[in-house]
């Protein structure tokens, strides 16, 4: 452990895993600014291609359930090694999509394999001090979560310049890179259980019943994944309608918006560690449901200041959904030390399972109502949210 400790206090570590997290967890974005151009290349149906960010997201859900709890049973480096070749070969499989079909079977794999950003977390906090884990945990968030914005950025103008097929491969040289980085920096991890798999995946269910922090935390930012998936996956599709008429580079370029309010992630690590995690969870919740009803006068206003509203807005729902995220890991990851990956799956499963009940409420949603029924229904979730986190102080 000491040996460990030592590395976690290189700064060039701790960006390494930063990067590598940002790298993975973005492949399951880079779909959603080229749905519009996805769906017009391989002649798709509005609800065929919507399926490519549910299935993402849904294979990522299934990752934390099934594999993530593994980085307790073995060797963390092994895992993310492992991952990170499968993670390759499933973006070049999307590149070289001829149609629908195998571009939603490639879509689930890639969210299988982008776990191992959440194996990367968990040995960011077996490697941190105490005194400083979160803020070393809010570093490397700030990597993934700029991954999850700037991956939106990045693939919305490579397919309008390039097409989207180079964008599956660009991405699938980065992680060939970023697996060759890890190889020669990444420690070995100690495992912490000898339990069988059958018995690790029982307990999950275990750990669940038995700490409420955990189901807190699950729970609320599960909610506010919903209103955040629901905004992200549905943006580029009300964009490119009346009245903006806008193309996948403009949808993209939001993800900047978004990128500014992650990078005060390690901010909210810091002010966790001095002030309580708690008290920061609350905060965020609140800036995520002001930010939403703020979008509910989007009609009312001429349609320049619209945009301008809804990157406002982006910045500080980021602000706020990020700064809950770390708290919640910071949380979590203190229940019990010798359990983190699983406890991180947990979470994780929560969040990204309503990642994926957003993504699909969305387009159902902007079907139904338009942008304001999407901004409306992100408005309950995040309020909901907020209810919990109020719950669990009293």
């Amino acid at each position: 452990m000491n040996d460990q400790t030592e590395q976690a206090l290189s700064t060039g570590l701790v960006l390494l895993l930063a990067v590598a997290a940002g790298l993975a967890v973005a492949s399951l974005y880079y779909a959603q600014p080229m749905l519009g151009v996805l769906a017009t290349s391989l002649s798709a149906t509005s609800q065929q291609i919507g399926w490519v960010p549910t299935l993402t997201q849904l294979g990522y859900a299934l990752g934390l359930l099934l594999l993530a709890p593994l980085g307790d049973r073995f060797d963390r480096r092994r895992i993310i090694l492992l991952k990170t070749a499968l993670l390759f070969g499933a973006l070049l499989a999307a590149a070289g999509s001829p149609g629908i079909g195998m571009l939603l079977a490639a879509s689930l794999l890639i969210g299988l394999a982008a776990t191992l950003a959440q194996d990367i977390v968990p040995a960011a906090a077996t490697l941190a001090p105490a005194a400083h884990r979160g803020r070393i945990v809010g570093t490397v968030m700030t990597g993934l979560l700029l991954g999850v914005l700037l991956s939106r950025v990045v693939s919305g103008a490579t397919a309008e310049f390039f097409g989207w097929r180079s964008m599956f491969v660009a991405a699938a040289v980065a992680v060939a890179v970023m697996g060759a980085a890890l190889w020669r920096g990444l420690p070995a991890f100690a495992p912490t259980t000898r339990v069988s798999y059958a018995a690790l995946l029982g307990s999950l269910a275990q750990l669940w019943r038995r700490h409420p922090a955990l189901r807190r935390a699950t729970l609320a930012q599960a909610a506010l994944s919903v209103g955040f998936s629901a905004f992200w996956s549905t943006l580029a599709v009300m964009l490119h309608g009346e009245p903006f008429h806008l193309g996948s580079a403009a949808a993209g370029a939001f993800g900047l918006a978004g990128a500014a309010g992650a990078l005060a992630a390690p901010l909210a690590g810091r002010l966790a560690d001095r002030r309580g995690p708690e008290r920061v969870t609350r905060i965020g919740a609140a800036v995520v449901l002001a930010s939403f009803a703020v979008m509910l006068a989007m009609p009312l206003l001429p349609t320049g200041t619209q945009l301008g509203l809804m990157v406002a807005a982006a910045i500080a729902f980021d602000l706020g959904f990020q700064s809950t995220l770390v708290s919640h890991q910071t949380i979590v990851y203190g229940i019990e030390p010798e359990a983190r990956s699983r406890l991180n799956a947990v979470l994780f499963v929560g969040m990204f399972s309503g990642m994926a009940l957003g993504a699909g409420l969305g387009s159902l949603m902007l079907s139904l109502a338009g942008w304001t029924g999407v901004v409306g229904m992100a408005t309950f979730s995040a309020a909901i949210a907020l209810a919990i986190r109020l719950a669990g102080r009293r």
